[in-house]
Order: C-alpha cells, then sequence, then structure tokens
C-alpha cells in the first residue's frame, strides 16, 4: 500500500511538473499578454460574422458570407450543440493558450509511458522528450493550433491500445481508447489522425504476425482488436456531426471531385492536383535535421538572417556593375538561412540529439512486440515525408491509398516519427537499465557501436560538411555570383557547425552516463537526470529560436488584430514580432473597410485589391469578401479564382466581380487606400429572361465570363429538365429586392408581370439550402457556374432561403447514442472490475 501511494505521489509531482513547464515557457501569460498566432488571425477575421451571429442570436449559424462569396462554418469555427466529446475536451485546457497545450503533450506522453515501461521516472522522461520536440512549438506559432491539439492525444490513444493488446487490460483500454479516439477526432485536424492511423498499421499487423507465429493466442488478438474497432468507432460516432458535416463539405471543396477538364487533372477526379499535394516534400538528406537542427538551415526567417542580407547588399553595391547582373542574382537567391527542398519553412522537424540517440540505441534493446512495429512506421513516414523526392511511393499513396490524395504538406508526416522515436528511446532504455537477459557485455559492445557510429558520422560532417552538405540550393549555384555563394556557404556552414558541435557535446554526455551507469560508476538514477537535463537543455534552447516570448503581445491587440488605430502605445506593445509590425501597417486598411462598413450597412461584397486578395481576412473582418484565406475552398470558387483573377483580362474579372454584388473596390496602397464604389454590381439578386445552355462545365465556367449575366445565365444543359414547361419572358418593371439578410437565412421580395429566372448572387451549394416560394418549398438550380437560379411566376412573391442542414440534426444523433453507448458499456465494465477487484480481496483475506 505504501508503495502504491508513492507511486500516486510521484504521479501527482510529474503533473505539477508539467503544468511548471508549461507555464514557465509560456510564461508572458503570467503577467496577461496573449500569443499572437498567424492562423489565429487569419481565423478572427474569416469568423467573425459567425462569432457575431452566435453572440446576437445566442444559436450557431453553418454558413457564412464573409470569405469566398460565401461558405459552410463547418471548419471555421462552428460549434455543434449537444457536442459532448468537446466538453470533455474543454476540461483538459484549463491552462492559458499555448501553456495547455504543451502541459496535454507532457501530460498525454507520461501516461503513455506508464502504460508501457509503468515507472514514472522514464514515463516522465519521455513526456519532455515528446513535449518538447521542435516542431510543435513552430506549429502553435504559426497557430495551427488544431494540429498540435490532435498530436497531444496521439500518446493517450496508443496507452489505451496497448493496454488491450500488450496489457490484456480489456476493459480500461476500451475505456481510454474510446475516449482519446473521441477526442482526438474532436480536436479536428484529419490529417493528423490519418497518419497517425498508417503508423498505428504496422501496430496491429505486428499483432497479427505475432498471432500467426504463436507468440500471443488467436482469442487474444481476435478480442484486442475487437476491442479497439470497437473503440475507434465509438469515438468517432461522438463526433458523427463534425464528421458528417465535414464529409459532405469536403465533396464540394478543392479536397473532393475535380468538375473541370484541363492539363492538371480531369473531370471526376477526386481529391487535390499532385503538384498542390507535394508542393512541401522533405529532402532526403534534410530528414537529418531531426538530429541537428540546422544542417539545411533553420527557418526561412532565422535570428541572424538581417544580418546576412545587408552583407550580400553591400557586396552586390560594390561588385555587381550591371542590371543584368543583379537580376540574375536576385533570380538565384531564395532564404539566408534555409536551403532545403521545400519552397520555405518555419523551422526543422528537430527532435533531439539525446532523443535520435536513444531511439536509435532502442531499436537493439526495447522489446520485439515494440521494436519492429515502430520501425516499420518510422522509416514509412520518412519516406512519405520526402514526398517528390521519393516519387514511386508517393505516387503510389495518392493513387491508391484511399484518402491519401486530400491532404497536402507530406513533410508533415514526421509527426509519426516524433512520436515514435520518444517511446522507442524510453523503452529501450528501459530495457536497458533493468533487464538482466541482456548480458552486461552485449549492452556495452551496443552502446560502443553505436555511440562510435553517431558520433564519428556527425564529427565527419562537422569537419567535412561543405564538401559533403554544400550548404546552397542548385539554383544558387547556377545564379549567384561565386564572392556571394561562398560568403553565404560560409556563414551557413557556421550556423550548421555550432548545432553539429552542440549534438557531439550531448551524444557524447548522454553516452558518457550510460556507459558510466553500467558499469556502476554512476547510480541509474542520476544517470537519468543527466539524460533529462541535457535533452531539456537542447530542446528547450532550440525551441526560444521559433516560439518566444517576442510572440506575446498585449491582451488588447491579441483580441483586436484589425486594428483602426494606429496609436504610439499600440506600436510600443507591438514587441520585436515582425507578423504584428505588419498587422499595424494595415492600420490604415482597416480604417477604409470600417469607414465602408459603416457608411452602407446593406448586404453586399469587398474587392479588396491592396492585401492579397485570396490570402487576408481583414475584409471579412468588417464585412463580406470577395476573398479570404483558407485551405478548403468550394471547389466552384476556387475555378474561379483561377480562370477569372489569375488573368489580365479585366473586362472579364470586372464582369465577374458585378456577378458577384461587389459593390466597393479597395485600391491604392497600404499608405493610402482609396474606396471606390462600383455602380455596375449586379446587386443581390436580378431577373433575367435569357438563357444561355452547355454541354459541360468547362463551357459553363468560360461563358460565364462571356455574357452579360445581369440579362442572361448560364446554365448547364443537365438543368434544362427545370424549364419544362416554363417560359420565360422579360418585364422591364419587374424587381426582386433583399429584404432580409442573415447569414444562413434571406427574404426577398418580387414582382413580375411574367414569369422569369431569378438570379441570386449567393454561391450555389447543394446539401442544405432550402428555398421557399410564398411559404412552400421549391426546387432551385445552379446558374453561371456557382450562384443561384429560381423560376418565379408572374406577380408578387415572398422568397426565402434558408440554411438548414439535416446532416447536424442527424449526426447530433449518432453522436449522443454513441456517446450513451460509451458510458453504459463503461458502467458496465466498472462493475465487473469493481466485483473482481472485491472478489480477490476476499480470497486475499
Amino acid at each position: 500500500m505504501f508503495k502504491k501511494n508513492k507511486n500516486l505521489l510521484y504521479i501527482a509531482a510529474s503533473l505539477v511538473i508539467f503544468i511548471v513547464l508549461a507555464v514557465l515557457y509560456a510564461n508572458p501569460v503570467i503577467s496577461g499578454k496573449r500569443l499572437m498566432q498567424h492562423d489565429i488571425v487569419f481565423y478572427k477575421g474569416g469568423a467573425e460574422e459567425l462569432l457575431q451571429y452566435r453572440a446576437n442570436n445566442d444559436k450557431e449559424t453553418y454558413w457564412s458570407d464573409a470569405m469566398f462569396g460565401g461558405m459552410p462554418t463547418y471548419q471555421t469555427g462552428a460549434q455543434f450543440r449537444g457536442d459532448v466529446i468537446k466538453k470533455i475536451d474543454d476540461l483538459f485546457m484549463f491552462l492559458p493558450k499555448p501553456a495547455n497545450y504543451l502541459f496535454l503533450l507532457f501530460a498525454g506522453f507520461f501516461f503513455l509511458g506508464m502504460v508501457a515501461v509503468r515507472n514514472w521516472k522514464y514515463a516522465l522522461l519521455g513526456a519532455t522528450f515528446f513535449g518538447l520536440s521542435t516542431y510543435f512549438y513552430i506549429i502553435i506559432a504559426a497557430g495551427h493550433n488544431g494540429k498540435v491539439h490532435t498530436i497531444a492525444y496521439f500518446a493517450p490513444l496508443l496507452a489505451g491500445i496497448l493496454l488491450v493488446y500488450i496489457r490484456k487490460k480489456y476493459i480500461l483500454g476500451f475505456i481510454v481508447t474510446t475516449l482519446f479516439a473521441g477526442l482526438q477526432i474532436c480536436a479536428n485536424h484529419p490529417q493528423m489522425t490519418y497518419y497517425l492511423f498508417i503508423g498505428l498499421g504496422f501496430l496491429f499487423l505486428s499483432e497479427l504476425i505475432r498471432a500467426v507465429k504463436g507468440q500471443i493466442e488467436w482469442k487474444h488478438f481476435l478480442i484486442s482488436s475487437g476491442i479497439v474497432g470497437l473503440g475507434v468507432v465509438l469515438g468517432v460516432g461522438m463526433n458523427s456531426q463534425r464528421i458528417m458535416a465535414n464529409a459532405e463539405y469536403v465533396k464540394e471543396t478543392v479536397r473532393g471531385k475535380q468538375i473541370l477538364n484541363n492539363e492538371k487533372h480531369s473531370s471526376g477526379k477526386s481529391g487535390m492536383d499532385h503538384e498542390s499535394i507535394t508542393m512541401w516534400s522533405y529532402g532526403k538528406l534534410e530528414t537529418l535535421n531531426l538530429f541537428i537542427p540546422r544542417l539545411m538551415g533553420g527557418g526561412s526567417q532565422e535570428e541572424g538572417s538581417d544580418k546576412i542580407m545587408e552583407h550580400i547588399q553591400e557586396l552586390a553595391q560594390e561588385n555587381i556593375k550591371s542590371q543584368q547582373e543583379y537580376d540574375m542574382m536576385v533570380k538565384g537567391f531564395g532564404s539566408a538561412t534555409y536551403w532545403g527542398d521545400q519552397p520555405s519553412t518555419s523551422g526543422p522537424a528537430y527532435q533531439g540529439a539525446v532523443v535520435c540517440f536513444l531511439a536509435v540505441l532502442g531499436f537493439f534493446f526495447a522489446g520485439k512486440k515494440y521494436r519492429y512495429w515502430i520501425l516499420g512506421a518510422s522509416i514509412l513516414t520518412v519516406f512519405l515525408a520526402w514526398g517528390s523526392n521519393f516519387s514511386v511511393l508517393t505516387d503510389f499513396f495518392i493513387d491508391y491509398v484511399p484518402m491519401y490524395n486530400k491532404f497536402r504538406a507530406p513533410s508533415s508526416i514526421l509527426v509519426v516519427v516524433e512520436f515514435l522515436f520518444p517511446l522507442i528511446a524510453i523503452l529501450g532504455l528501459y530495457q536497458f537499465f533493468t533487464n538482466d537477459k541482456l548480458t552486461e557485455e552485449y549492452k556495452k559492445r551496443i552502446l560502443l557501436y553505436v555511440s562510435g557510429t553517431v558520433l564519428g558520422i556527425t564529427l565527419i560532417l562537422t569537419l567535412f560538411g561543405k564538401g559533403i552538405l554544400g550548404f546552397y540550393t542548385a539554383n544558387e549555384k547556377t545564379y549567384l555570383p561565386p564572392y556571394i555563394l561562398d560568403y553565404l556557404v560560409d556563414e551557413r556552414y557556421k550556423m550548421f557547425q555550432a548545432d553539429a558541435l552542440k549534438a557531439l557535446a550531448y551524444v557524447a554526455i548522454t553516452a558518457a552516463a550510460l556507459f558510466f551507469a553500467l558499469r556502476k560508476k554512476l547510480s541509474i538514477n542520476v544517470a537519468l537526470l543527466i539524460i533529462g537535463f541535457v535533452s531539456l537543455f537542447d530542446l528547450w534552447t532550440v525551441n526560444r529560436r521559433y516560439l518566444n516570448d517576442d510572440n506575446f503581445v498585449d491582451k488588447t491587440f491579441a483580441d483586436n488584430p484589425f486594428q483602426t488605430e494606429n496609436s504610439e502605445y499600440l506600436m510600443s506593445k507591438a514587441g520585436n514580432d515582425s507578423f504584428v509590425q505588419s498587422l499595424l501597417q494595415q492600420t490604415e486598411v482597416n480604417r477604409a473597410l470600417q469607414t465602408i462598413a459603416d457608411k452602407d450597412k446593406t448586404h453586399y461584397r469587398i474587392f479588396n485589391n491592396v492585401l492579397g486578395t485570396f490570402s487576408e481576412t481583414n475584409t471579412s473582418y468588417f464585412k463580406s469578401s470577395i476573398g479570404g484565406y483558407h485551405a478548403v475552398k468550394l471547389r466552384r470558387y476556387d475555378d474561379l479564382i483561377n480562370q477569372y483573377f489569375s488573368s489580365t483580362d479585366q473586362v472579364k474579372t470586372i464582369r465577374i466581380l458585378n456577378m458577384l454584388n461587389t459593390k466597393y473596390f479597395l485600391v491604392g496602397n497600404l499608405q493610402k487606400p482609396e474606396i471606390t464604389p462600383n455602380p455596375d454590381a449586379n446587386g443581390n439578386a436580378w431577373f433575367v429572361s435569357d438563357i444561355k445552355y452547355v454541354s459541360n462545365p468547362n463551357e459553363e465556367l468560360n461563358e460565364t465570363g462571356n455574357v452579360d449575366t445581369k440579362n442572361t445565365a448560364v446554365i448547364a444543359s443537365a438543368d434544362k429538365s427545370y424549364f419544362a414547361g416554363k417560359k420565360l419572358a422579360k418585364d422591364s418593371t419587374a424587381y426582386l429586392n433583399l429584404k432580409t439578410y442573415q447569414p444562413n437565412e434571406l427574404s426577398f421580395d418580387s414582382s413580375s408581370k411574367t414569369p422569369q429566372l431569378a438570379v441570386f448572387s449567393e454561391i450555389y451549394y447543394p446539401h442544405g439550402w432550402n428555398v421557399y416560394l410564398d411559404g412552400n418549398k421549391v426546387d432551385y438550380i445552379k446558374a453561371d457556374y456557382l450562384l443561384r437560379a429560381l423560376y418565379v411566376p408572374a406577380g408578387q412573391h415572398k422568397i426565402e432561403m434558408k440554411f438548414e442542414p439535416a446532416v447536424i440534426e442527424t449526426g447530433k444523433l449518432f453522436s449522443l447514442i454513441s456517446f450513451g453507448l460509451f458510458i453504459l458499456l463503461s458502467l458496465v465494465g466498472a462493475y465487473f472490475l469493481f466485483r473482481n477487484y472485491k472478489q480477490s480481496k476476499t480470497v486475499t483475506a
């Protein structure tokens, strides 16, 4: 009993340590500052209409007109009523952001460590290995909250699965697996969950092979697989609302089927094109930055890059004699501090020299039931991270593995390695110190071989790195003059060398601690402390390059990044963060947008040509925008952007803008934005009597830019049947006016002496929008490639459009049923556990 209570005390102390570490790292939150995150700022702009609707109506809108002419809110902050699993998730997020994510990373892996090795010391060590992985701090700084939130639930989910398969704790394993499967999906980053299950597939395969070989009973394997499968199904079921809504939505987005035929893809093919998927592919050698952070540089904008750029400018001024030479230099230069294969990066996927070294040892010392599946999962995910640099495997997965073509940036699959390396590290370390079946001679031999190999390779790279790694890109080698290239290589080599020497020192200290502990010159506890502190110092100092106090700003500015007051106070509170400074430079643009919104409160859209139209949400914060910023746009709108906003045909572009009810243009520059009204906008809705039928989507999109959409509607030939028995005739006195607007409900009054086709400047989405004519639900069709259209008989009518997605209520029902089954089965399981416990106590007595 004393030992059990002591362990509980150590576990509680470990959780306190995690809270301290998390808050200490994010210490500006203590003084009330907030983390300023790039993607969260963009989220705030795009979600403002949704947030205002929620605040004013105490209910949810699942459609918003804020970005891209209108889109569902399922991926822009929608909340689902009756979402019980989300309420449970909120309980874990009790610390201020980002300390909440850091604590979850630490605590989740600690739980996994306790299941895997059943020793709090190794679990604590593993938690710091995992929780301090550099990639997590990079994505937190960027604002990829859903990604890090999902990753934080990797460990406890695997813990539940191991409880079932390895520990044979069926009831407890079912409860843990189901709960954390539900929480992980609730965190809402399907790509990370998908990648995790690719890795876990190797665990299932390993257990299957063990059953085939007779190492475990078939009965146990089948029971375990059934329990884990049921747990995952219920976890998915508890998220039915978000899963079903997103599954319905994704079909209509850039992740769904292609609509157009062109040189990049054919219509009907699902997923993104190959180029979009593989754009962020990791370089083969770049993978070694898991061990040496700046092997290929750090982030594209690393500390010290400004100084390097200044010197390059000085060299250019002294030596470049012609405009042609200068143009060649500009063409060849990318980033001063990153020279890897990706277009750009915020930093390396550094796992830690100590962790990588211990992971290699772990593949020799850890039990076979762990080492082979972890090795297989690690190798496959590294290969997949190479993307276009290992096209044979990548193309196979894109073409044949279900759902793989829905996700971009294959480099991010390295999160599986960053999850499994700390696990194999502590598994191997535990066996190294505790497994008496492994002889001391074997342990010493493997330690010396691995240490010598790792240190030797690192030393060779440190001394001869210029000849081996180059430190330049092919583009730089081609276009940069030798004096600039030589300077750049020297500076980069210094960066690399500094990190490589640190890696040498960290590995040498770790190897020495293991060796002396093995020889009984050090106690195991002291060796673990040395390893823990060395790894903590290593990862902490690297992470501070990418997430530090400069990322935190005054609460006032963080809550409202779209400032209209460019005061000295705000400038002083902005700190040194370049992104914050860039936001403050947009103050005049925000002020102009505010002026438009205050002056004209009707429903319309703005085309912002000062900021990047399709990479900003400032406009959306104040009013509905033609543009926006989101990775999952509706496919038809994306086609429209590619066709008409990437061309130089201004006549057609203006026609499209008019069709989208663009009432104002914002032009000029950051310092002097100009508001230009557009009197030619089509309005919210209009009548047409002329129809032009087209035979395929390509013609439909092309003709939409050719016709006068105020008088003619482009209709797909597939919708000809809609007009059977309906005649259209022009009436110059007809009118069609928007009476009330809410993002999910619009009403119009119409009057016409003849039957006409009403075209609405509202995005066509085939799921959930219902149209009512004089209170009766009626059918509507698509016009002009992406707008809604309705046949309206002669006379006076009231037209209503309501977004009533049935999938929300259906999903809610499945969510509640799944959660109810989880609770019921858990209670039944808890009853049997308690009964068995009482019986065992009785027998003991």
